[in-house]
């Protein structure tokens, strides 16, 4: 019976030479696709040996490490359900999630094992580790008294294999359940569709947290074998120092920014190369035609979530199996990969004509089994006939591509993360003196774009916009911290009473 283990098909893609390297450290080290194995056996045997049960979730919040990655393979091999983490998530969004999600183990980094552990040992977590970026803690300590063979759980492809936390727009977050089946289709699809090609080199310089880097990335360089120069951040100078070793770039449009800011950045030094890929946030037609420009490449922009792994993209190169699917367009993410079904539908439910726009649906290997514990969540969020809303706003044209124009909930995306209004919105009506407040996003020219809160304080209260800026630094992540607060009289509504933020939006959007 076949194992469906998404670990089992990428060691099986491992090059025959276990010797070889397979990740070359941005601070010189070296490992080869043997140390990948043999290490991600140790950790899969710790786990085993703590006794928990089959499918029990273990939360990460750590810093980006070749050992983050290796605890990955190993959470995947023995079975277990991993749940990445954002590093930047402070103590009320942590306790939420271990709440939620009832981890038999959290691994953390050693400069925050007091306030994590005590979370964990609180909401009844039985096993919290230490795992630094420095190749130490406790998690690594434990690991090396382990063998380091460790046979493959046998999983069906139903089996849930990852949960990706991804807010909701009510401010309360949701567990968005993958199965070693999602991911394994998708990055499969991806393979055959990007070309990968057997002497490809991975520059992988994104965070592990999220769908971009843990997923997109890393399997597809593992899937295909392929070294990976590895970034534990990114830093524009190295990454275009290493193009004339490398072949393949994923970044999010915040990364080409700052590259083409760079006076290293020219045809020459980027000759070697064979793709750059986008996504995680709209990209500006400008960067697109600037890096065109620049390199003599265009970038591949496609389109993805938590929820789906990647569902379009625009086309590596022409194929006589896609027809029509020639060229890489700017200001759109391509067409639905093989096997997704997208549509396009109004809000009433009914399929809308080619350029019109409305909610986008999709359908597929790569789509989600529901949200964690969620069932009546789960339920609204896909059709009758199974299509999950993505929540998304777009249309598809005459040719088939797709132009996603907006987001329906007024989501901002700022440098690739999703920033959700009404969760910051809630923080900043706890404070003291506020009444009511307004997140909105604004053009960004780094980040593509930004928070900006409008706040209106309760009668003879004094709010300073600095101050609320301030408290929630202490309680946010840093990229959920709006870049400007204003405090004032009144906020713009409609008949109903409900705010108008297109109005609020068209009033700040010029601030950067």
């Amino acid at each position: 019976m076949k194992n469906h283990n998404l670990y089992a098909a990428l060691r099986a893609a491992f090059p025959q030479d276990l010797n070889a390297t397979a990740v070359e450290t941005d601070d010189g080290l070296h490992y080869s696709w043997s140390d990948l194995e043999r290490a991600s056996a140790m950790l899969a045997n710790l786990l085993d040996s703590l006794g928990v049960p089959k499918g029990s979730r273990v939360a990460v919040q750590v810093e980006k490490s070749v050992e983050a990655m290796m605890l990955y393979l190993a959470t995947l091999r023995a079975g277990y359900v991993f749940l990445p983490l954002n590093t930047a998530y402070q103590s009320a969004e942590i306790e939420y999630f271990i709440e939620n999600a009832e981890p038999a183990v959290v691994v953390c980094s050693g400069k925050n094992f007091g306030w994590v552990s005590k979370i964990a040992f609180k909401a009844g977590t039985q096993h919290v580790f230490t795992l630094n970026d420095d190749r130490s803690g406790s998690l690594l300590e434990r690991a090396v008294h382990c063998a380091d063979q460790h046979t493959v759980v046998h999983n069906q492809a139903d089996d849930l294999a990852a949960i990706l936390y991804t807010s909701g727009t009510t401010g309360r977050s949701k567990g968005a359940m993958l199965s070693h089946g999602n991911m394994l289709s998708n990055a499969q699809t991806l393979k055959d569709y990007w070309g990968w090609q057997p002497r490809d080199v991975l520059i992988h310089a994104l965070p592990i947290f999220h769908v971009h880097g843990l997923f997109v990335a890393i399997h597809g360089a593992l899937l295909n074998g392929s070294k990976m120069i590895w970034l534990s951040k990114f830093d524009p100078q190295f990454v275009i120092a290493k193009m004339p070793e490398a072949t393949v770039f994923m970044g999010v449009p915040t990364l080409y920014v700052r590259m083409l800011a760079e006076p290293t950045l020219t045809r020459a030094q980027a000759a070697h190369m064979r793709l750059f890929i986008a996504g995680s946030a709209p990209l500006l037609i400008e960067t697109f035609k600037e890096w065109q420009d620049r390199t003599g490449h265009t970038i591949l922009e496609r389109y993805g979530m938590s929820e789906t792994v990647m569902l379009t993209s625009n086309p590596y190169a022409a194929d006589a199996r896609y027809p029509g699917q020639t060229e890489r367009r700017g200001g759109t993410v391509g067409f639905p990969l093989p096997g997704v079904s997208l549509r396009v539908q109004s809000d009433e439910g009914y399929a809308l004509p080619v350029g019109e726009i409305g909610g986008i649906q999709v359908k597929g290997p790569n789509v989600f089994g529901g949200y964690w514990r969620m069932p009546e969540k789960t339920k609204e969020e896909f059709t009758a006939d199974g299509y999950f809303k993505t929540g998304d706003v777009g249309k598809v044209d005459e040719r088939g591509y797709v132009t996603i124009v907006g987001r329906s909930k007024d989501l901002i995306i700022s440098g690739g993360y999703n920033v959700y209004p009404a969760e910051i919105e809630g923080y900043i009506n706890d404070m003291p003196g506020v009444a009511e407040s307004a997140l909105i996003g604004v053009p960004h020219p780094d980040f593509g774009e930004v928070g900006v809160a409008v706040v209106i304080a309760k009668p003879g209260a004094a709010v300073s916009g600095d101050a609320v800026i301030a408290a929630l630094k202490s309680q946010l992540a840093n990229f959920k911290i709006p870049k400007k607060c204003f405090v004032v009289a009144e906020l713009p509504r409609n008949t109903m009473g409900k705010v108008q933020k297109n109005l609020l939006r068209e009033q700040y959007k010029g601030l950067f």
